[in-house]
C-alpha cells in the first residue's frame, strides 16, 4: 500500500492575468447592459440584483430567494438576477462601482469579497459604493473523516502545534484559508509554517479528507451537513461566537479557541445615489427578509440571522477589513 503524502508546501488561490480580463471583459458587457435596462426606472418598478460568483453558490443563492420572496410579494414589479463571476467577487464589485447613481441595482457581497478586495488590491472596495445591510451569516465547521485519530478538536490542535507539516488543511476559499489562518494563531502555529490546500468547492474538500491528502476542513455547514449526518466526516468544531440552535456541534469559543470569522452575506448599491435612494433600497431590503419565502430560505440553508444596517454596519465593514488585513499580513501575502 502507497503511503499518501501531504503536499510539501502551502498552495493558494490565484487567478491567471488572462482569466481577469476575460473575467473583465464579460462584466463590462454586463454592465453596459444593466445600466440601460435601469436608467430613468422607479427604484420599485424594477431592479437588478447581481451575484458575484457562477450559479449556485452561496451569494447567488441569496440573491435569488431574495429575487423569489420580493416577487411574491410584490416588494419590487420585475427582479432580475445576473451572475458576473470572477477574481473572489471583485470584477462584480468594480462593475457595480461603474454604476455611480444607478438606483435600480444592488449587488449579494460577504466576507468572501471582503478579502478578494484585500488580497488582490481591488481599485473598488465597499468604501466606493453604498452598503444596505448585512442580512445572514453562515458558519464554518471543523471536520476531520470518520475514521480520523483525531477525536475532539483538542487532539488535533495538539497533533498540528507539535508538527504543523503533519497536519494538512483544506477549504473550498479564500474564507475558509481565513478560518484556518485565526485556528492556528488561536493554537500558537506560525501561519507562514501550516499547509492548507486549497479546493474548489466542499466536495472537493471531502474528495481530500477521505483519499488521505489531507488531515482536516474548515468548510461551510450548509455543505458539510450531509457528509456529517451520513457518517463520513466527524464534526469537531462550529465556527462560531456562541452555540446555534438545531446544530449540536460545540463552538470553537466553547472549546477555548477565539476564532470566530463568519461568511457574513451583504447587500450593497451603487455609489452616486441619494440619502433617499438608499434608504428606499434598504427598505426594500428589509422588507424581503421579512417575507415568509426568505425566512423559510433561512431555515432551508441553515443561515443564521444577523442584521446589521446604518452606522453599526459602516463599523462593522471597518472591523472586518481589519481583521482580514491582519490576517493576510499573517500569512504574508
Amino acid at each position: 500500500m502507497v503511503e499518501k503524502r501531504p503536499p510539501n508546501r502551502r498552495q493558494f488561490i490565484t487567478y491567471g492575468i488572462g482569466g481577469l480580463v476575460a473575467a473583465g471583459a464579460i462584466g463590462t458587457a454586463v454592465t453596459g447592459s444593466i445600466t440601460s435596462a435601469s436608467s430613468g426606472s422607479n427604484i420599485r418598478s424594477s431592479l437588478t440584483i447581481m451575484a458575484p460568483a457562477a450559479a449556485g453558490g452561496g451569494w447567488d443563492t441569496v440573491a435569488r430567494e431574495m429575487q423569489q420572496a420580493q416577487r411574491a410579494n410584490g416588494i419590487v414589479n420585475n427582479t432580475q438576477v445576473i451572475n458576473v463571476p470572477g477574481a473572489g467577487g471583485t470584477i462584480a464589485l468594480e462593475n457595480l462601482g461603474v454604476l455611480s447613481g444607478e438606483v435600480n441595482n444592488m449587488m449579494v457581497g460577504g466576507t468572501g469579497q471582503l478579502a478578494a478586495t484585500i488580497q488582490y488590491d481591488s481599485s473598488t472596495t465597499y468604501k466606493d459604493v453604498s452598503p444596505l445591510a448585512v442580512t445572514v451569516e453562515e458558519y464554518d465547521v471543523i471536520v476531520v473523516p470518520s475514521d480520523s485519530p483525531y477525536k475532539t478538536l483538542a487532539d488535533l490542535m495538539k497533533a498540528w502545534s507539535q508538527n504543523p507539516g503533519d497536519v494538512p488543511w483544506t477549504g473550498g476559499g479564500s474564507f475558509d484559508q481565513l478560518v484556518v489562518t485565526e485556528m492556528a494563531i488561536a493554537g500558537g502555529i506560525k501561519p507562514a509554517d501550516m499547509i492548507y490546500v486549497s479546493s474548489d468547492g466542499g466536495g472537493e474538500s471531502t474528495q481530500a479528507l477521505l483519499n488521505g491528502t489531507v488531515a482536516a476542513a474548515a468548510s461551510g455547514y450548509p455543505d458539510s451537513i450531509g457528509q456529517i449526518e451520513s457518517g463520513r466526516l466527524r464534526a469537531l468544531a462550529l465556527v462560531a461566537k456562541e452555540p446555534v440552535e438545531g446544530i449540536d456541534i460545540p463552538t470553537t469559543v466553547d472549546q477555548g479557541y477565539d476564532v470566530t470569522l463568519a461568511n457574513w452575506r451583504i447587500l450593497v448599491a451603487p455609489g452616486g445615489i441619494t440619502e433617499e435612494e438608499k434608504q428606499e433600497l434598504e427598505s426594500i431590503v428589509l422588507e424581503t427578509i421579512e417575507t415568509p419565502e426568505w425566512q423559510e430560505a433561512v431555515d432551508r440553508y441553515n443561515w443564521n440571522e444577523n442584521l446589521i444596517t446604518g452606522d453599526e454596519l459602516q463599523q462593522f465593514i471597518q472591523d472586518e477589513t481589519e481583521r482580514i488585513t491582519a490576517l493576510y499580513e499573517e500569512l504574508g501575502l
